[in-house]
């Protein structure tokens, strides 16, 4: 894989938007979803579309309070949350190391570039039937779909990251000479890790939705199997309901994400001149 060596890392150049900018931003996001749920009650209740398909966005959060209050569901929100994080917290252990190796040593890096781009294209619902085979409707086949998933998301942006390091800097330190170690904790890794983060912030989304899919397709205990239990059962106000709380979660998943990347990357130019 031919990975160009870029003078600037995937947060660079962003241009960060004022605390004041950001305020707006939320409030104009808060009313632009309370006029989509408010078209959702008019084209429901006047017919425009048959509530049997689309129900009115008030039975969606009566559903979703009814949600709320049953034991089942904070248990199947327990189960998709943990094999998110379960499934995430290996892709990144397994891209991070894996990346960081191939990375650092050219002949690996020319050695595994083709299988990289044979597999990386392949789509992980691709696998289903192999680990429906394998584990049936076990944990253990959302968390192989996740893992195969986000540890693509992971190790590219890793790669590019090493190829990244300013091959004068990691001379210089060689002729100082540092120990691998040494040049890896002060060279390598502050060059890569903004791409590490970018690689996390894309692999917590794409976990998510191989966390819902495995569920709602091969019956792993969770919020996707619930929607699949409520689509079929044609309990349409529920299985709503259950969808906009697997959106809520997706929009907490990104919002951590970006504490996440703020937080780590606070020593970062573009970091600094959002906080100043």
């Amino acid at each position: 894989m031919s990975l160009p060596a870029t003078t600037s890392s995937p947060v660079a150049g962003r241009k960060f938007r004022p605390a004041t900018g950001r305020r707006t931003d939320l409030f104009l996001g808060a009313l632009g979803l309370i006029c989509v749920l408010l078209l959702i009650e008019i084209v429901s209740r006047t017919g425009l579309v048959d509530s049997q398909f689309l129900p009115p966005a008030s039975r969606m959060g009566a559903a979703l309070v009814t949600d709320l209050g049953q034991r089942d569901f904070w248990v199947a929100f327990g189960q998709t949350v943990r094999g998110w994080a379960i499934g995430l917290a290996l892709a990144m252990l397994l891209g991070i190391a894996v990346g960081v190796v191939v990375g650092s040593v050219p002949f690996l890096r020319r050695a595994t570039a083709s299988t990289i781009e044979f597999l990386r294209p392949i789509p992980s619902v691709a696998l289903i039937p192999l680990v429906v085979l394998i584990y049936g409707s076990q944990p253990q086949s959302a968390l192989i779909l996740v893992v195969y998933a986000s540890f693509w998301q992971i190790l590219v942006q890793v790669l590019y990251g090493v190829a990244d390091v300013d091959p004068v800097v990691r001379d210089t330190a060689h002729s100082y000479r540092f120990t691998r170690w040494t040049v890896f904790r002060t060279v390598v890794w502050p060059t890569a890790l903004p791409y590490v983060v970018t690689g996390f912030r894309l692999a917590a989304a794409v976990a998510l939705v191989l966390e819902i899919t495995a569920e709602l397709v091969i019956g792993v205990p969770g919020l996707g199997q619930m929607i699949g239990v409520a689509q079929s059962s044609a309990a349409v106000p529920e299985t709503y309901a259950l969808v906009i709380v697997v959106g809520l979660i997706g929009v907490v998943v990104n919002v951590f994400a970006r504490r996440v990347e703020r937080h780590v990357l606070r020593w970062h130019a573009s970091v600094r001149k959002d906080l100043s």
